[in-house]
């Protein structure tokens, strides 16, 4: 099975975005998929990356890196079922699919709490420099756990800077500070972002007194190094339950 096949397999057809989903994408960066997750999915991911949490205590995100003023969580695919619709789900494969034009894998699947107080980030792209436009490498995806608000610290993007052929490190003085041409990404939860990683993005700070929770599904092109080798860091019963189909995704085999 390959992985037009595989996407197949979980309903990826021309239709599964509509014209204007499309056209939003390429164009601005970004897009919004709304009712992703019921609340009954929320409340179940939830409680297990609270669980995951308390379980991993101050190891918890090392597999990837850990981040002053949020609570990180890594390789969630080996850390239950519940957490596999990041890479199954056929409206979000299909998004990721239009930017890395149907080459992709999952590179990780993480989680982000940024806590009360924190959670700023300069605007930067997910890749190691500056690419050609449409010559994209990574796709990333939000899963909005909570409301995303201004005040809860919602992330905020560039439309179209993904076509700008550069970083915002080359254009401005301080990526910390607002963008003019800045949209923040308000969104109830349940909503899924997809984002070309090449898009310039950040998080914005909490003002809240609760952590602002999200999952990541990143993905990247098949011929590129996956964030977390999904191969060496999965064990023999997570693979054993994956999908022929779910295993393309990942690109991984029989353990």
């Amino acid at each position: 099975m390959d992985i037009q096949q595989a996407l197949a397999t979980f309903g990826v057809t021309d239709q599964t975005l509509t014209a204007e989903e499309k056209t939003f994408l390429e164009q601005n960066g970004y897009l919004p998929l709304y009712n992703i997750l019921s609340p009954e999915q929320i409340k179940t991911i939830t409680t297990r990356l609270a669980e995951l949490a308390a379980e991993e205590g101050d190891k918890a995100g090392l597999e990837v890196h850990q981040e002053k003023g949020t609570v990180r969580l890594s390789n969630l695919v080996n850390k239950g079922e519940i957490f596999e619709i990041c890479f199954t789900h056929p409206r979000v494969l299909a998004a990721i699919s239009q930017v890395l034009k149907g080459n992709l894998k999952l590179s990780s699947l993480n989680a982000r709490a940024a806590l009360p107080g924190e959670g700023l980030q300069q605007l930067h792209v997910d890749w190691r420099g500056a690419v050609e436009a449409g010559d994209f490498h990574v796709c990333n995806s939000i899963w909005l756990l909570d409301d995303f608000t201004t005040e809860y610290g919602a992330t905020r993007v560039v439309p179209g800077s993904q076509n700008w052929s550069k970083t915002p490190q080359q254009e401005m003085a301080n990526a910390m500070e607002p963008h003019p041409n800045e949209v923040i990404l308000v969104a109830p939860a349940g909503t899924v972002v997809i984002f070309n990683s090449h898009t310039w993005h950040g998080g914005t700070l909490n003002r809240t007194d609760r952590p602002r929770r999200a999952m990541h599904s990143y993905f990247c092109r098949r011929d590129q190094k996956q964030q977390t080798d999904q191969r060496a860091s999965l064990n023999p019963e997570t693979v054993a339950r994956l999908s022929p189909a779910a295993r393309v995704v990942l690109d991984v085999g029989e353990k």
